[in-house]
């Protein structure tokens, strides 16, 4: 498996987290406290089971080649719904970092601002990978030409 995410193991575990802002809290609220939560996390569980993670906005744009469901033009959770999502080295690590004392109240805040409360959910991984160099690229394609049927 080629690595997207810098020292993440094989087996390692992947947790989404799907956030709702309530109509009251703007994005702006919802990047203070994810930032902080997010310091809480890398200052205290680097060491303990922590590997990375990001945090993405809805942009509102709708992917009408990739989505199967119509045409949409936007999607109505625009700058509403973000995604976080962590990656650790074990189930049992990114569980215990949440219990720890630390970690709660920051939590906390982030649940306030969240419409949907929260659903955790953890994923193993089955591939990440990077895209390839422009050399790699070419010779990839010049290999498909040359050997597919």
């Amino acid at each position: 498996m080629s690595q997207l995410i810098s020292n993440f193991p094989p087996d390692g575990v992947v947790t989404l987290n799907r956030v709702i802002i309530k109509p009251e809290y703007t994005v702006d609220d919802l990047q203070e406290r994810v930032a902080m939560l997010c310091e809480n996390v890398k200052t205290y569980h680097s060491d303990t089971g922590f590997v990375g993670g990001f945090v993405a906005m809805n942009s509102g744009a709708v992917s009408n080649e990739g989505s199967t469901i119509g045409q949409p033009v936007d999607s109505p959770l625009k700058d509403k719904e973000a995604l976080i999502i962590t990656f650790w080295k074990s189930f049992e690590e990114h569980e215990a970092s949440h219990r720890s004392e630390t970690f709660q109240p920051l939590f906390r805040e982030v649940l306030d601002l969240c419409e949907n409360g929260n659903e955790e959910i953890a994923y193993e991984m089955l591939w990440s990978g990077k895209a390839y160099s422009e050399a790699e690229a070419k010779a990839a394609r010049e290999a498909k030409a040359r050997y597919a049927a």
